[in-house]
């Protein structure tokens, strides 16, 4: 084996941190067959279709590093999840239901310690909307990450939203988010520094399992509040 051979090896090795990959989560009986699964090359065509397709319906919410001036290629893309997985910092899913993708969750900004805390983000297809996907989706994340052994077992999850984004409003209240305050110009927006309002579910508000909550809670009119 070559020096460089070594050196690769060593950097693709798994840590204690290493988040277990490929990685398919899929929805309990009596919920919608939704399956959240890691992404491969493969699914660059399908990808970008549905995101072509809802262009215009996502501009609006899109996020981007105003320092970062180079695209990158989607198996570069790819392997940036692969490294990120290795690293136990982030982990994305296509959201597939019957077959076909359908929007994309992810969870990144994974701390561990005394934190133990991560974000979601997501976004779904225009025409699967509103039909309750995206907060069962959110919820499988939760149940993942926070309680099976299999997960990065955090404390913490976290979601932040533009105040005028009325759908990602909605997934917070149906999956009972705590809602903590406003963060000042917090993410870079569709060229905007803009603020946002975060939310937050703890391992401890759902012994039972966030799904399980879900699908069997009645939802509230708003997000838990702090007091």
């Amino acid at each position: 084996m070559s020096v460089l051979e070594s050196l690769r090896a060593v950097l693709h090795r798994p840590t204690e941190n290493s988040l277990r990959t490929p990685l398919e989560l899929r929805a309990p009986a009596g919920a919608p067959p939704l399956v959240l699964r890691t992404m491969t090359v493969r699914d660059e065509q399908e990808w970008d279709d549905v995101r072509m397709r809802n262009a215009d319906w996502l501009e609006p919410w899109e996020s981007n590093d105003p320092m970062r001036h180079r695209l990158v290629t989607f198996p570069q893309w790819i392997a940036m999840q692969r490294r990120d997985e290795r690293n136990g910092d982030a982990i994305v899913f296509v959201m597939v239901l019957d077959g076909a993708i359908i929007g994309q969750i992810s969870l990144g900004a994974i701390f561990r310690g005394a934190m133990r805390t991560g974000i979601i983000g997501y976004w779904i297809d225009e025409r699967y909307a509103g039909r309750g996907l995206t907060p069962l989706a959110v919820a499988m994340v939760c149940d993942w990450a926070l309680q099976m052994p299999t997960g990065p077992r955090l404390h913490r999850m976290e979601i932040d939203l533009v105040p005028e984004n009325e759908r990602s409003r909605a997934v917070v209240r149906k999956v009972g988010a705590r809602y903590e305050g406003v963060k000042k110009r917090y993410m870079y927006i569709n060229g905007i520094w803009r603020d946002h309002e975060s939310y937050s579910l703890l391992a401890e508000d759902a012994p039972q399992g966030f799904v399980r909550r879900l699908l069997s809670d009645t939802p509230s009119e708003k997000p838990h509040e702090l007091s």
